[in-house]
């Protein structure tokens, strides 16, 4: 039995205070807030999407970084497996579409209540309002923390599951990459992730609060593409947001520091131009003698009207009957490809998630140990590891908890 302190009480924290406790440990959770899983307080808004129970293989498709390192800890603890553990420790589940899994009662405290519920029955020890400053390691191996108020506290084993450094109002502010660096680890760059992009065009504050859903859309860097989804979109004050989008800034957030992008929205996905171009010239023939800015209320929201009638090109005051075959076939192509300008990410402040952090290269992926200072483990979010949403991100950090949790300290 030895003792294991657990840095940060979010999600990753509290699972691997709870398998490390099991493990017969004696464990202490240090966390700076006044309360744990404040992150977790807010995920899902406020309902905490906790994981997805698709198969494996789609499991790991969600990923985005660092795919083949968290193998061996999602095999280690599946998605089943984190649903059977939160069903042991009293929260009831459903499944909504996607195959997101929720707590039935809508409410992401009924997740943290549970948790906290299992670590006390375990005799973990949480210390709230209480902030690491350093992690000290000697010939090699962890050998204590110091608190802010100078204290020194000596342990067999440290967890670090800090977080990372989106929604910094919840005391996510990058103090794991710090304490990381300190003991010689590499810190890759971090960048906001899951979040809404900025846009050029000034038709989209017009947009701001209209929601497409069916709607396709494809991000290109030139005429590559780096980016497709099908989905739900939204517009807002300084650009896009919604699922889709925010998706797409998990993989294109790279690039966004270097250029801006195009985003090409397909608002009619599931005709084919040509489908798309006889019901334009069947609405055409209906209203023959309407002007141009009163006859496509049929095919789209009345917010994005007027701004297709500019991009367009087309008089909004010329009749039907004058359109050209030219200007049909440019409104056409408009509405299966209008194209918007994406010139960066919101801020961390806006994020879910971060990406970036503690290089996987120098952790053990079975243990989640340090492979440079021994008895010195990472967990959750402050890794360079991310995902799409959809419960994918809380997986890894409930996988990782648990490596952590469940190798710490084990002589």
């Amino acid at each position: 039995m030895g003792k294991i302190a657990v840095v940060g009480g979010g999600a990753a924290g509290m699972i691997a205070a709870i398998f490390a406790a099991r493990n017969g440990n004696h464990v202490e959770v240090f966390e700076k807030n006044e309360k744990l899983g404040k992150k977790l307080y807010i995920t899902g808004k406020g309902r905490c999407n906790l994981t997805n129970s698709c198969e494996m293989e789609e499991l790991l498709e969600a990923v985005v970084t660092n795919k083949k390192f968290l193998y061996s800890s999602f095999y280690g603890f599946t998605n089943e497996e984190t649903m059977d553990f939160f069903r042991g420790i009293g929260l009831r589940m459903k499944t909504e579409r996607g195959g997101r899994v929720f707590p039935e009662s809508d409410h992401s405290s009924d997740v943290i209540r549970v948790l906290s519920e299992e670590m006390k029955r375990l005799g973990v020890r949480v210390r709230l309002h209480t902030a690491v400053r350093r992690i000290v390691e000697k010939d090699g191996r962890f050998s204590a923390l110091y608190l802010a108020d100078g204290t020194k506290v000596e342990a067999d084993a440290c967890i670090i599951a800090t977080g990372g450094n989106s929604y910094q109002t919840t005391g996510s502010d990058g103090d794991g990459y710090r304490f990381a660096r300190e003991l010689g680890h590499s810190v890759t760059a971090i960048r906001p992730a899951l979040v809404p992009l900025e846009t050029k065009e000034a038709f989209v504050k017009d947009l701001q609060g209209l929601s497409l859903r069916n709607t396709a859309i494809t991000i290109l860097d030139g005429r590559k593409i780096l980016y497709e989804d099908f989905g739900e979109m939204l517009f807002t004050h300084y650009g896009v947001s919604g699922p889709m989008i925010l998706s797409a800034s998990s993989f294109i957030g790279k690039k966004l520091e270097e250029r801006t992008l195009k985003l090409r929205i397909d608002l009619k996905p599931a005709l084919t131009p040509e489908q798309l171009d006889a019901r334009i010239l069947r609405d055409f023939e209906e209203n023959q003698n309407r002007q141009f800015k009163n006859t496509l209320s049929k095919l789209l929201p009345s917010k994005l009207i007027p701004v297709v009638v500019e991009l367009s090109r087309i008089q909004p005051e010329k009749k039907i009957h004058e359109i050209t075959k030219e200007e049909r076939l440019r409104l056409t192509a408009l509405l299966k490809g209008m194209e918007i300008t994406i010139t960066g990410l919101r801020g961390f402040n806006e994020a879910i998630i971060t990406q970036g952090g503690v290089a996987v290269r120098e952790m053990n992926p079975a243990t989640m140990e340090s492979k440079l200072v021994g008895n010195l483990y990472f967990a959750g979010e402050v890794l360079d590891l991310d995902a799409t949403t959809g419960g994918f991100n809380l997986q890894i950090a409930w996988s990782t908890g648990n490596a952590a949790g469940s190798c710490a300290f084990t002589e």
